[in-house]
This record gives C-alpha cells, structure tokens and sequence, in this order.
C-alpha cells in the first residue's frame, strides 16, 4: 500500500528500477567526487527485487526527492535503500552517502563508549554498512569511507547543514521527536534524494514519534512519496514474519510493554 505525490506517478514493479537520475549531501563539507578509479573491477551484482513492494520501493526512491519507508522488520527497507544508494555513488549521480538515525536504543543502555564520535557511533552504522558492501563489495565501501564518500553523522549534528548532491539515509525514524525530523527534512538541497525508514509499531520513545507526525503533515508534497510494507512482504525468513505477527495481534500500535502484565 503506497501513498505518494512525486514527480512520476506511473508506479510500478521494475526490475530496471537503477535507470534514472537522482541525488542527496553536505554543501558546506566539499567532498571528492567519487571517480571512476576508485571503483572496483569485478563489482557484485546490484540487488534485484524479491517481491513487487520492494520494487515500487526502489522505483519510488528513484523517482521522488523525499521517501518515507514504513513497515516491519524483515521487509528490506534498509536492504533496498542501501543498494539505491550504492548504484547512486558509483554512477556519479551523487558525491556523497550520508547515514543518521536517532541515538536511541532499545532496552536498557549499552552505556559509555569509548573512542571518537565515529567510533560511538558505529555500532548504529554496522548494519547498514553490511547492506552497502553486500551491493557493491567491500574494497569500493572502505575506500568510500576512507575518502569521506560515505559519512555517519549523529541526527543532532544535522542542524545548520545542507544536503545537496547526495543520498541521505535516516533510519529508525520512528525514535525521533517531531522536532528533529522537521529539522532534518528541511535540510533537503538540490540534486537530492533522501529516504526516511522506519517502523511506526516498534517506538522506544515515550513522546508522539516524529515519523507518524511527519507523515501526516508533508503525505501531500510534491515530491514525497510513502511507501508502506505489509507482513507479508516480509523476507528475512517465515519464522520471523510469524514472531512478528504474534506480537502485533496481542500488542497494537501504541502499546507499551510496561502494561502487559
């Protein structure tokens, strides 16, 4: 199920969802653009589809400025949105990948963690970074990386910044106070294209989530569109979609697990 108004409206299933021209960066960080040089030669095959959810996902993050990923774990949003940004940097279509979520964790606190804010803030990166180098092989996302073609950035560093020539990941949106996402939206330059996941059941904030907030005031922008998974393009395995299933028919949306019991 998809709610959108972006630039093309013909919405469906492609295979040949890498044609196209779009883009998301940091204007006042200049940044090398990614050569030609720098790009592996036997590089992996880019990602294909595995249901048609993921491919009008895929077409839409190539079609649209703005796209919102809503559904449950398993579905391949980050999966889909790491290959796109992939194909994006080692096209040239853009200079830059930049990854940000909120530093929210789930459960109890890992704690203090040493090292610089890299370093900090890696373990919220690590997946996404498996994502990247499944698609295009590891020797081209550690050079990137190396090169500042592939940045992390904490979501409160994001203030005062621009994202032009550049693809802009913000995952687990559904952390977010309504006030960071409004100010990360507005960070949007030219040539840009930003993807916004998140799993509007799975909140482990106690405020309204920014993500439910955000959808229900830009769903009509031109240039935004919202992609919505169900259970049952959930890929990772039966297993999960199963466990999945179980908690949302006993716990709704909303529900807290502090009144279970």
């Amino acid at each position: 199920m998809s709610r959108k108004n972006g630039r093309h409206k013909n919405n469906k299933y492609h295979i040949d969802y890498l044609t196209g021209d779009q883009t998301v960066i940091d204007i006042q960080n200049s940044t090398t653009p990614f050569s030609p040089s720098q790009k592996h030669s036997s590089l992996p095959k880019p990602i294909q589809a595995k249901n048609q959810s993921q491919g009008q996902f895929m077409a839409a993050i190539k079609n649209n400025t703005l796209v919102f990923g809503l559904g449950p774990a398993g579905t391949g949003k980050s999966y889909c949105t790491a290959a796109m940004a992939a194909e994006a940097l080692i096209s040239g279509d853009i200079d830059r990948i930049i990854f940000t979520r909120p530093a929210v964790e789930t459960g109890n606190s890992m704690g203090f963690l040493p090292g610089k804010l890299e370093d900090k803030f890696d373990p919220y990166f690590s997946a996404f970074k498996s994502c990247l180098i499944s698609n295009a092989g590891k020797g081209v996302i550690e050079c990137a990386v190396k090169n500042g073609n592939i940045v992390v950035e904490p979501l409160a560093y994001m203030r005062g910044k621009t994202f032009n020539r550049c693809f802009v990941v913000l995952d687990e949106a559904q952390n977010c106070a309504p006030e960071e996402i409004k100010m990360f939206m507005t960070r949007i330059g030219r040539n840009s294209t930003v993807v916004i996941n998140g799993d509007l059941s799975q909140s482990d904030i106690d405020s309204c989530s920014g993500l439910h907030d955000a959808i229900n005031r830009v769903h009509d922008v031109h240039g935004v569109h919202i992609h919505e998974f169900t259970y049952e393009d959930i890929v990772r395995s039966s297993i999960v979609k199963d466990i999945i299933m179980k908690y949302e028919i006993r716990n709704p949306p909303g529900y807290r697990f502090c009144n279970a019991l």
